[in-house]
């Protein structure tokens, strides 16, 4: 019975490594990025809100990503200490930043 089982896991064994996963250069740097720090940017209360602007909140705060999240905007809850939320209202205003 052992004989004909040990092929088979074998192969099933090679064919699961196979698909394991490698991280991108791009993943890489993105996990050795700094953790994220909302502090560095509350100077940005009560701004409003543009594509540049967003960018230039992730790099000052340190963050590997961010997220906008609107009123009503539904969002993931897992805690990310490299991921820059930016909270805007209607108006496309900075109500709050954090990190997370």
């Amino acid at each position: 019975m052992f004989a004909k089982l040990f092929p088979a896991s074998v192969l099933l064994l090679v064919a699961m490594t196979g698909c394991s996963s490698r991280d991108t250069p791009a993943e890489q740097a993105t996990e050795a990025a700094g953790n994220c720090n909302a502090e560095a940017v509350q100077q940005a209360l009560g701004q409003t809100i543009d594509v540049e602007r967003v960018e230039e909140i992730r790099q000052q705060a340190g963050a590997a990503q961010v997220r906008v999240l609107a009123p009503d905007d539904m969002a993931t809850m897992e805690h990310n200490p490299q991921r820059l939320t930016i909270h805007i209202d209607e108006a496309e205003t900075i109500e709050r930043l954090s990190c997370g």
